[in-house]
């Protein structure tokens, strides 16, 4: 993929991708309501910013090229394997409540998922309409989106460990208006790869939507790129058909 323009990093923990893309030579900035590491370019609210785009009012989308990139980590707090088993009357977070009770707050969890799962199809809808390239990213491991948004992951990571990052964690990667590129990046040296494995126990006992198991290590966000966004093969890569 060429990228004439910059690249727009979406929401939370993007920031790691736009450091990235600026060093291999793109221009790219971070969006996010919050500023939690002190480095967010534009402190916005990205939700509503999708609901005016996707109104044709006026948005932070206006500004936004055909040559640019979207690169969006959209929030998974509703759609991810632990949202997933708080649909059920056997949670464990429900213990000490009624069946009724227990039903109340599934419901509630209901209602945000779709308001979240709205969100999300609008955002696709403005790319779609102004012929926007983007790249949304969410876990995929008992994912509600992996099996029910409009269509299947176009790259499935099984393991971001392969790629240098902290946690296997599986994740799709869906791509509008673009493709993906396919390439294989691999730790080179066996004892970076036993270092980089060590360094991942750190956050073993993080829960599955934290914020910092939602963390992503450099090397990750580079190799992914690589791979996947610009086809570049670095020097240490193997680049493979699959």
């Amino acid at each position: 993929m060429k990228i004439d323009g910059k690249v727009h990093c979406f929401f939370e923990q993007s920031g790691t991708f736009k450091n990235e893309f600026i060093k291999l030579g793109i221009p790219a900035e971070d969006y996010d309501i919050q500023n939690n590491f002190g480095q967010t370019d534009h402190v916005v609210d990205l939700f509503q910013a999708i609901e005016d785009a996707y109104d044709g009012r006026p948005s932070l989308f206006d500004d936004i090229r055909g040559g640019d990139l979207i690169m969006a980590f959209f929030p998974c707090i509703y759609f991810c394997q632990m949202s997933q088993y708080a649909q059920s009357l056997n949670y464990l977070n429900y213990r000490a409540l009624t069946e009724a009770e227990a039903i109340d707050k599934i419901i509630a969890r209901q209602q945000k998922r779709n308001e979240y799962l709205v969100l999300l199809t609008k955002l696709v809808g403005v790319c779609l309409r102004h012929e926007l390239r983007l790249v949304f990213e969410n876990p995929i491991t008992g994912s509600f989106l992996n099996n029910y948004f409009l269509k299947p992951p176009t790259v499935k990571d099984n393991n971001r460990m392969n790629r240098g990052d902290y946690y296997v964690k599986p994740t799709g990667y869906w791509f509008w208006n673009c493709e993906p590129t396919y390439g294989e990046s691999y730790i080179k040296d066996k004892e970076q790869k036993l270092i980089a494995q060590a360094e991942s126990r750190w956050t073993q006992e993080a829960g599955i939507c934290s914020e910092e198991r939602s963390m992503i290590s450099p090397d990750y966000a580079r190799n992914f790129i690589c791979d996947f966004i610009l086809g570049i093969e670095q020097q240490h890569t193997l680049r493979t058909l699959f």
